[in-house]
This record gives structure tokens, C-alpha cells and sequence, in this order.
């Protein structure tokens, strides 16, 4: 979010109100970052601030980039697979993001997918999104998070929500209501060892969803530009998120910094319930 998701400053204002809202729900934010090849759990306002400012020129850090980031000592944003690492190497147990990566459209022939998919499908931490990021094909990445066991949840919802919108046409594979039910499925999953991590879906508030239509026009036209200039890899997520923005005229943009806020707000509750179910671990039935 802070690197490649959002541009300077609103990606810094974002960040800073994010660990804000976290802290007023009693938990303790951590902010991750590689910082002069050191992997970072917890920042300094002034280093989000650095972060912030170095945007698209930090590396976009996943899974297979971050011993190379860290052996040549530069500066990189994580995504949701490498936050993920981190964290569960800190014993931190959820975290909140915007939306995931997963299975882009046209995967079929470009094989595009997420090593976000794969990350939530080996380490054991929540994450706390509104749905996949929208420019993806969210039936196949759903799909692919059923092939490799990780359970999707809708946060007070039966739909999966579609990022910018509070719905989309698939079916969560469970429903929870609030943070201790979440809370309680963490507990008997570490107990019985199933590993891997959750991913907990929240539909963005409703005074800042997007209609469907408006939203699903943008991505449309972002993704036929990104394949007219022949857009790959890891430069594809930020060009299209970039450009939805100025096709809605920033709506989007401010949709998404609301749905990260509340994101946030729910991962807090959930960590806080997990924490006090630790301290008192009768309460999950174990």
C-alpha cells in the first residue's frame, strides 16, 4: 500500500491513520518494510514517511525477492505473501491489507497468479482484506485458495466482496459475525495443526462502495491498456490500480484508502479476541 499502492502522500496519511485506528482498538500496529536490507516489523513514522516518499522506486518485495532485497541492502515494500513471512517469523498473528493479489484475468495463457495465493496456503497468519483486488478474476482465485485448503470467510457477509464493491457473485465458504468467532476458528486450527493461514473478507462500508458497473468499466478499460502495452509481472497490479484511479477520477482511490481503515479496525478486534483467548484458553473449547 504504502510503495505501490498508493501515491505520496495519501499513501503515508493512509498508513499513519491505519496504526491509529488499530491502536484505538487496543492492539499494537506493525508496519512491515525491508529498510536498508533489514526485514522491519514495526515503524517509525518517519521511516513510513521515507517509505512513502521512495514509492515505485522501493522493490516490490514478495516471497522470491526478499533474500536478494536484503543481500544487496536496499529499500523494499512487502506485498500480502512477503508481509505475511514477516510477520509470522514476529509471532504476529493477522494483519490487514487493502485486497490480495490472486489469478489475473487472462491467466489462462499468461499464468499470471499471486504468490499471495501460496503464501496463504502455507503460513499460518489471518489476513484481513475486502475480497481479492478487483482486476483479478475472482472466481478462479477463489477456486485456487479451495484447491489449496485456505477457508475464506465473510466478515458479517455471505458474499465474497469485490474490493471496491460491498458483493460479488461468489459465496464465502463461511460466515462470522464478529471477531471472536474468528477468533476461536484460529484457536482450533492451531490445535488440531491443519498450518496455513485464513484469509477474513470485509466488505467494504457501505457510504464508500462503488456501483459495479462504474467500477467494472474502469478495470475493463485498464486491463485492455496494460495488454496493448504488453504490462507483465509485477508492474502489472500497480499500473492497473493506478490507472482505475484516474479513470474514476479518484473515487477509487478514496474507496480504497475507507476499506483499508476498515480492515484495519476488524483485524485489531480479531487480534485482541485471539490474544485474550491465549490468556485464557479454556474459552475456545480446547
Amino acid at each position: 500500500i504504502i510503495t505501490h499502492g498508493m501515491p505520496y502522500p495519501r499513501n503515508v496519511e493512509t498508513a499513519l491513520a491505519v496504526q491509529a485506528a488499530i491502536t484505538e482498538r487496543g492492539a499494537v500496529p506493525a508496519t512491515t518494510a525491508v529498510l536498508d536490507g533489514k526485514m522491519r516489523v514495526g515503524l517509525s513514522d518517519d521511516e513510513i514517511d521515507a517509505l512513502g516518499q521512495a514509492g515505485d522506486t522501493a522493490v516490490k518485495v514478495s516471497r522470491r525477492d526478499l533474500a536478494f532485497t536484503i543481500a544487496h541492502g536496499t529499500v523494499g515494500g512487502t506485498t500480502v505473501a512477503a508481509t505475511m513471512m514477516l510477520a509470522a517469523m514476529a509471532g504476529v498473528r493477522v494483519f490487514a491489507t487493502g485486497g490480495i493479489g490472486g489469478v489475473h484475468r487472462g491467466a489462462s495463457t499468461t499464468f499470471d497468479v499471486s504468490a499471495d495465493l501460496q503464501e496463504l496456503a502455507r503460513t499460518e497468519v489471518v489476513v484481513v482484506c475486502a475480497g481479492p483486488k478487483s482486476i483479478l478474476d475472482l472466481g478462479l482465485t477463489l477456486e485456487y485458495l479451495e484447491t489449496h485448503g485456505v477457508p475464506v470467510i465473510g466478515f458479517g457477509t455471505e458474499m465474497v466482496p469485490a474490493f471496491y464493491s460491498r458483493e460479488s457473485d461468489f459465496h464465502a465458504d463461511y460466515r462470522i459475525n464478529d471477531a471472536a468467532g474468528v477468533a476461536a476458528v484460529m484457536a482450533v486450527r492451531r490445535d488440531l495443526g491443519v498450518g496455513g493461514g485464513m484469509l477474513v473478507t470485509n466488505p467494504i462500508p457501505v457510504e464508500y462502495g462503488m456501483e459495479r458497473s462504474v467500477i467494472d468499466a474502469a478495470i475493463n478499460t485498464a486491463v485492455a491498456e496494460a495488454s496493448a502495452q504488453n504490462i507483465i509481472g509485477k508492474g502489472t497490479s500497480p499500473f492497473l490500480l493506478g490507472r482505475i484511479v484516474e479513470l474514476t477520477g479518484g473515487t477509487s482511490l478514496d474507496a480504497n484508502i475507507q476499506l483499508v481503515l476498515n480492515n484495519a479496525r476488524v483485524a485489531a478486534d480479531i487480534a485482541m479476541a485471539d490474544s485474550k483467548g491465549r490468556v485464557n484458553p479454556s474459552s475456545s473449547g480446547g
